[in-house]
């Protein structure tokens, strides 16, 4: 068996010498060291030798069996050292070559609309308030005066988690949250992400941003949403822009209305985009319902407020003449980049 190892040594090294590439390197490491190979089979029949001569085989076929593998692992990384090297050569860069122009990103007509919004009410003096996207049923329906038998409650309406707990349906929550930790005056907006059970089409998705908005305080009329909301328009739409209001119902705005504001590509004469009619409605607003305002602990003989709220989707169809919500959506880079 010591012959054997001896001749096996030889005949490896031999063939060592004569290997010219990785690959025949690792053939021999098979072949010597694997699991079937020449040496692991002379240990395996170690088994049948006295005990003096299983030691004397053992410590040779160890060392035999070390030594193999050192020399292996220095012959494939010479090779690999060699591949390396070869390759490097072979791939010469021309640093005086001009570069692959990168495109420079773009934000999203959303994050562009909703800044733009947030600016306008800063401007007029509103800091931005936020609240959780899964809310409760309380915050999301009964603070805000909806009646049990309200519609939007259904399950074909509302995502529902759980009896108490859903995904807000409106940013309108956060005027809840807000009532119950500040005491007035309060000017708030409210921009974030709603959910409602929609099917998807062009104008309709069931994930949508919405802006809410919030003042309290002593003395506000609705002259003085009126008032807001005309700044708004004509920041967003151009100086030109006009608004009309139109009685409408919500269940916690009293008395409520919803706001048109003069078509901005045919300034109200009438187009495709207005449907001939020269208006084009942007947004729902109203006093605070004092049932609201109760909620929150707010005196409402002192006190009076208004709230409105607005679809960022919608505004930004407008302003950018986007025929298909779900354009927004798709992550279409050649959409995205319309709007640097």
């Amino acid at each position: 068996m010591i012959e054997k190892l001896k001749q096996t040594m030889e005949q490896a090294g031999k063939e060592m010498d004569e290997a010219a590439s990785l690959a025949e390197a690792e053939a021999l490491r098979v072949r010597y060291l694997g699991k079937k190979g020449v040496v692991t089979e002379i240990l395996r029949g170690m088994g049948k030798l006295d005990p003096e001569e299983r030691k004397t085989l053992g410590q040779a076929a160890n060392a035999a069996r070390g030594e193999l593998e050192e020399r292996l692992n220095a012959k494939m990384e010479a090779f690999r050292l060699q591949e390396k090297q070869a390759g490097l050569a072979s791939q010469t860069i021309d640093v005086t070559e001009p570069g692959i122009a990168m495109p420079p990103g773009a934000r999203h007509v959303l994050s562009i609309a909703t800044d733009e919004i947030i600016r306008v009410f800063a401007g007029m003096g509103f800091s931005v308030s936020e609240g959780p996207e899964v809310d409760t049923v309380f915050n999301n329906f009964d603070a805000l005066n909806a009646p049990k038998n309200h519609p939007s409650r259904d399950m074909t309406d509302t995502f529902y988690i759980s009896d108490d707990v859903l995904l807000r349906t409106q940013t309108s929550p956060v005027q809840i949250r807000t009532l119950l930790s500040q005491k007035p005056p309060i000017k708030i907006i409210a921009p974030g992400r709603c959910f409602r059970c929609d099917t998807p089409d062009a104008t309709h998705s069931p994930m949508f941003q919405q802006v809410e908005g919030l003042a309290v305080d002593e003395g506000i009329a609705m002259s003085d949403l009126k008032g807001v909301l005309d700044r708004f328009a004509k920041s967003l739409f151009g100086s030109d822009a006009r608004t009309r209001f139109r009685p409408h119902h919500f269940p916690f705005t009293e008395p409520s209305a919803e706001m048109d504001v003069s078509c901005f590509k045919c300034g109200g004469a009438g187009c495709r985009v207005c449907k001939d009619t020269g208006w084009i409605e942007i947004l729902g607003c109203g006093m605070v319902h004092p049932n609201v305002l109760a909620v929150g602990g707010v005196d409402t003989e002192r006190y009076t407020g208004f709230a409105f709220g607005m679809g960022v989707e919608r505004i930004a169809m407008l302003k950018y003449e986007i025929d298909d919500i779900r354009l927004m959506y798709e992550n279409d880079i050649r959409f995205i980049r319309q709007f640097l």
